[in-house]
């Protein structure tokens, strides 16, 4: 028994309750079963029950058995001295209030419904992969597309904390969070730090002041980067290093503590190198990038800002001082689309909440036309019946996996609580 299905019991009143008896033998009427809050104190507040005929309003605290409560050390805590009525599984021993006074209990297990026990003990049982996995088949659409949304919001809320962060550090220079967040993306996993601290290790001011000429911008990114070489034979390099040494005196920049970049498994198009030189050109073409975001809503205005190659040397280069075939190295479009999944739509989200806007269908409709992320998580779910058909319905599947199933909160969860609520056949 778990104290989360406890909690489920009452919320959604799946238990006999229309003659109660509390193991102190009072009869007790619920009148409100209280407001379930999940936070720190009570777990129901604001109940009212009739007691013997006496009325009582306060907070009601489930456990697994009467002992939790000093297991829990509720008895040293005031947030439970409002306690009116303590509900438990199993009632092992009397709960005395400061003044003495005992506090009612009710033992829950009299009043369930076997089957009820049956349908959590199902939802539960371990699985080869996650509990619900050989009934998500069965689950009614209307209730997976509504338990989608709040996954993909869900999702956008734990992506906008760094923002958040960002924008703390930054002073809310919203142009700085974007240059930090997609450096950071740009990295992808394996370089994502590094190139964070990269960025902001560089005053955004300075980008827009150096923006002008590519080259720059590079010089500032390969050599806060440490990437830059000495004693080569391309002229390249040189130039580079001679700016940067005369950027970083000018603005008195300072090399960040940095791991170095890392190449190994990377595909060439895909080396820290050359995701720079492409972000160096972002911004070297486009001024006021975060405005330009920000007014974008369609999708093919987004791919259209980012629809950028590499200066001429890194069109012949994957590395300082070796030359390779010319290619001109555009952003691919499943890259462009991770930008938009990874940054663009936590951005607008967090900025469209900054200013108490709401935005929530426009992110919708932009992600909702985005091919889904393939991975092992969304091909699981496909095997088990549920199919993403694109980027919105897969990043709610990630959250869904990551923040429920992994924690096992089927309670917490519209699926689980949907598969709870069918009949038994």
């Amino acid at each position: 028994m778990k104290e989360d299905f406890l909690h489920y019991i009452w919320l959604y009143k799946k238990f006999n309750f229309s003659n109660l008896i509390t193991t102190q033998n009072e009869v007790l009427t619920i009148s409100n079963f209280g407001q379930y809050t999940q936070l720190a104190g009570p777990d129901f507040f604001n109940a009212q029950i009739i007691l013997n005929n006496q009325k009582w309003a306060g907070n009601i605290e489930i456990h697994i058995k009467s002992t939790d409560w000093y297991v829990h050390n509720h008895e040293k805590d005031e947030n439970y001295d409002s306690v009116i009525l303590h509900v438990v599984w199993e009632h092992d021993t009397p709960i005395f209030r400061k003044d003495n006074s005992e506090i009612p209990v009710l033992e829950l297990k009299n009043y369930i419904n076997k089957e009820e026990i049956n349908k959590y003990n199902s939802l539960t049982t371990p699985k080869s992969w996650i509990f619900c996995e050989n009934q998500l088949a069965t689950i009614d659409d209307f209730v997976i597309i509504n338990w989608q949304e709040r996954l993909f919001f869900e999702r956008l809320e734990r992506k906008s904390q760094p923002i958040n962060q960002l924008l703390e550090e930054t002073e809310n220079d919203w142009e700085s969070v974007l240059f930090c967040m997609l450096a950071k993306n740009f990295g992808l996993n394996t370089n994502g730090e590094t190139f964070l601290k990269i960025s902001k290790s560089i005053t955004f001011s300075i980008i827009r002041k150096e923006a002008l000429e590519v080259m720059y911008i590079e010089a500032l990114l390969f050599g806060q980067a440490d990437m830059i070489p000495i004693n080569v034979e391309d002229n390249y390099p040189k130039e580079l290093k001679s700016w940067y040494d005369y950027i970083a005196l000018k603005y008195q920049l300072k090399k960040p503590i940095i791991e170095p970049v890392q190449f190994f498994k990377h595909r060439p198009d895909n080396f820290p190198t050359i995701r720079l030189a492409q972000l160096a050109m972002l911004y070297h073409l486009h001024r006021n990038l975060f405005s330009k975001i920000i007014e974008a809503k369609s999708i093919q205005d987004m791919y259209q800002i980012f629809n950028i190659s590499v200066s001429d040397y890194w069109k012949t280069h994957y590395n300082f001082d070796k030359s390779s075939p010319r290619k001109e190295k555009n952003l691919s479009k499943s890259f462009i689309d991770l930008v938009i999944v990874n940054t663009i739509l936590p951005i607008k989200f967090a900025y469209a909440n900054n200013l108490g806007k709401e935005n929530s269908e426009e992110l919708i409709q932009l992600i909702a036309t985005i091919s889904p992320e393939k991975n092992t998580i969304i091909e699981k779910f496909t095997t088990f019946g549920l199919k993403a058909k694109n980027a919105f319905e897969s990043q709610s599947l990630l959250q869904l996996k990551n923040e429920y199933c992994n924690a096992k909160k089927c309670l917490q969860c519209g699926i689980g609580l949907a598969l709870l609520k069918e009949k038994i056949n």
